[in-house]
């Protein structure tokens, strides 16, 4: 059995995961861990030091409730740092004979070579080459060309990038913690791998992670990604509405938020008492459930409309077959499902809770632990470099080879 470590790098909180991988590609989930984060804001680093020392506890916390020592792990990313296009390739199918014209794993290989042969801004880098759909000779939504007979073939494919700043950030903090890092993966694509069933992949799904800092999106469609989109907004701009209201600090906010709070006032029934504690001398304050949530609710509901609006304005996109999946720690909030419901006006809303894998399941089924747990499933099939410590390249022909090599670990999970 050999073991995989998904890291999950969050605004709040840095979640670890611990799968063993069995010969017959079986995942077993053995340890998890969860540390507040610190180092961190809207899901980016901006100080290495605290964000090295919470990835290192965190990772060693994991590893004591696992029994098993961590040498390397593979980590994601998300927020404003990510930019998607959607991008085509064309190539002439190669002869093997006068009249053979079948298409070869070779043939695939240079059609999303073309498709990714494009000009990146210098200060980013490119993390994966999702393949959509081919098209052989005009015919579409082939999702598997080889041994097709064709003249001509192309591939759609989506295509992610993200800041080189950000990822070398995370491999700094990775690497001063004692780990190697084995790769850097969209977050939103390892939630997916976790969460989101086979049959809503083809149908047209929207997975939507609501972090603290931020909110990401994945729209997936006919079993591929068609667009990536991150909204600088998440559940603390909840809290600070509660601080802010009730005049209490941010971390006694966060508290209540969490233990009392509710997003959808249809779905309250006898109301509850709240206890704000005294700030500064004051005598402690009396409130209920309702009248959190009419603090709450507006703010969530601005921030499930405005993923909307973007994913309209970037996909023309208005109704898909499939779900719209929640995951996150924001997924954990009362009432979020039916006020998903209400904003994209479908009863199509669930949340991501990763699939029973073994071990401690109260553990890792919770959707704040979709992201580290994909990272784990995803991995199943990914051979590590030998030395654990390989460069990264810099040259945009290297970057295009790396991604070929990403296409390949994640074709099994579109395809």
């Amino acid at each position: 059995m050999s073991s995989v470590v998904g890291l999950d790098i969050g605004t709040s909180f840095v979640r670890a995961a611990i799968g063993e991988i069995g010969e017959n590609g079986e995942v077993e989930i053995i340890g998890v861990a969860s540390r507040p984060s610190a180092g961190l804001r809207n899901g980016v680093i901006v100080n290495i030091e605290a964000a090295m020392s919470i990835i290192k506890d965190t990772l060693e916390a994991a590893e004591q409730n696992a029994g098993d020592e961590v040498k390397s792990c593979v980590t994601a990313i998300g927020g404003t740092q990510i930019e998607s296009l959607n991008s085509r390739g064309l190539v002439a199918v190669t002869s093997h004979g006068k009249s053979n014209r079948e298409i070869t794993s070779q043939d695939v290989e240079r059609v999303i070579e073309a498709a990714n042969a494009i000009q990146i801004p210098m200060d980013r880098e490119m993390l994966h080459v999702v393949p959509q759909e081919y098209i052989v000779d005009g015919l579409r939504g082939i999702k598997d060309p080889i041994h097709m007979m064709g003249l001509r073939l192309e591939a759609e494919v989506h295509i992610v990038t993200a800041s080189k700043t950000a990822i070398q950030n995370v491999r700094a903090c990775v690497s001063r913690a004692g780990y190697a890092l084995d790769g850097v993966k969209l977050k939103t694509l390892a939630a997916t791998e976790a969460v989101v069933h086979e049959d809503e992949l083809e149908l047209g799904s929207i997975l939507i992670d609501l972090g603290a800092g931020t909110t990401d999106v994945i729209v997936l469609v006919h079993g591929a990604p068609v667009s990536t989109v991150s909204i600088p907004v998440g559940g603390n701009l909840v809290t600070n509405d509660i601080s802010i209201v009730k005049g209490i600090p941010t971390a006694v906010a966060e508290k209540i938020k969490i233990e009392s709070g509710n997003c959808w006032l249809p779905g309250i029934g006898e109301p509850e008492s709240v206890i704000i504690p005294g700030v500064g001398g004051r005598p402690p304050e009396e409130t209920t459930q309702v009248e959190l949530c009419q603090i709450i609710q507006p703010r969530i509901e601005e921030i499930f409309t405005m993923v909307r609006n973007a994913i309209v304005r970037k996909t023309n996109i208005r109704q898909l077959s499939g779900n719209i999946i929640l995951t996150g720690g924001g997924a954990q909030m009362k009432g979020i499902v039916e006020l998903a419901q209400n904003v994209f006006g479908t009863t199509a809303v669930r949340l991501g809770i990763p699939e029973m894998l073994g071990g401690i399941e109260e553990d890792y089924r919770r959707p704040e632990f979709a992201t580290a747990v994909g990272l784990v499933v995803g991995s199943k099939g990914m051979a590590r470099p030998s030395d654990g410590h390989k460069k990264h390249r810099q040259s945009e022909k290297a970057g295009r080879e790396n991604t070929e090599s990403v296409f390949s670990k994640l074709k099994k999970m579109f395809f």
